[in-house]
């Protein structure tokens, strides 16, 4: 493999997550690709500015936004930034690249009412399927995890007793979050259910299909987006909008910025923020309805 030194820098020195290495991997061969057919180029620490400015042109071309192609890019610019820091180049091609301009994506959460039909329909479920994808929906509502996360819980992150949980984050880094006692019972009756599974291969995994394997994203997405399909018209109905709508009730009720942020694993209070243009917009609308002088 040509990035196989990169990938081990990701995994060791940087602890990314498989899946963010995967998607490195995933660009750096598409643009190494984009090098050898256009260009017959495939000594990627040689490759010129003005080359990757063609696979930009070509990406844009391809109807691709704007969004993901500076993913792309930003997978470039990090390998050569290694190669620099590791002295295998002298100049790195993309230190004057501009990020190519994006909209502001703003997320809109589901709303309380959205999210209580979804758990009323699925207390109307029964048996092993049934109770684990309530759990699923409570446990993006109710702990703010992320889809990776929430696949790889592990029986021993479980604390029935102290009702915490244990994730393991994005760079390897854990966090320990609190349980809210209404999910418990959920829980109780999910394990249950998972020991009377005929067969249990990937016994140490918290969340199993019924054939007794570790639940994957995919399976996760589909569970989301079939349930709030039929509770909501919102365009986005995924995993990541469970965890923002987490995040934009909780600032909705008055809890602290910081605190939001650890619960979501957050390494900066900037990643937080995108979260608080509803708890604005609420604040906004109080005061409207609210302050003396409006009436006037």
């Amino acid at each position: 493999m040509p990035f196989s030194d990169f990938t081990s820098y990701l995994q060791l020195e940087k602890n990314y997550s498989p899946h963010t290495i995967k998607a490195y991997q995933k660009d750096l061969s598409t643009f190494l690709d984009f090098a050898v057919e256009e260009y017959e180029v495939s000594d990627v620490k040689s490759i010129p500015y003005s080359i990757i400015r063609s696979w930009i042109v070509a990406l844009v071309d391809s109807g691709i936004s704007n969004r993901s192609v500076n993913r792309k890019i930003s997978s470039l610019k990090s390998y050569y930034k290694y190669l620099l820091k590791s002295k295998q180049i002298s100049e790195n091609p993309l230190a004057k690249h501009k990020a190519l301009k994006t909209s502001k994506k703003i997320q809109v959460p589901f709303s309380e009412k959205e999210i209580e039909e979804v758990i009323e329909m699925l207390d109307q479920e029964e048996g092993f399927e049934g109770l684990r994808n309530k759990l699923i929906v409570e446990l993006f509502y109710t702990t703010g995890m992320r889809r990776a996360e929430l696949v790889e819980l592990k029986m021993k992150d479980l604390s029935l007793e102290s009702q915490t949980i244990k994730v393991l984050g994005k760079r390897n880094k854990e966090r320990i979050i609190p349980l809210l006692p209404s999910i418990k019972e959920s829980l109780s009756r999910y394990l249950e259910e998972r020991n009377k599974l005929e067969k249990i291969e990937d016994s140490p995994y918290l969340l199993l299909s019924k054939r007794g394997v570790k639940i994957y994203e995919t399976l996760v997405y589909r569970v989301i987006n079939s349930y709030f399909s039929k509770a909501s018209e919102k365009i986005k109905k995924s995993p990541h909008i469970l965890r923002h709508s987490f995040a934009t009730h909780l600032l909705n009720e008055g809890a602290d910025l910081n605190a939001v942020k650890e619960l979501l694993g957050h390494a900066s209070l900037a990643s937080t923020q995108v979260y608080t243009h509803n708890s604005v917009a609420q604040l906004k609308q109080v005061y409207k309805n609210s302050h003396p002088r409006n009436s006037k």
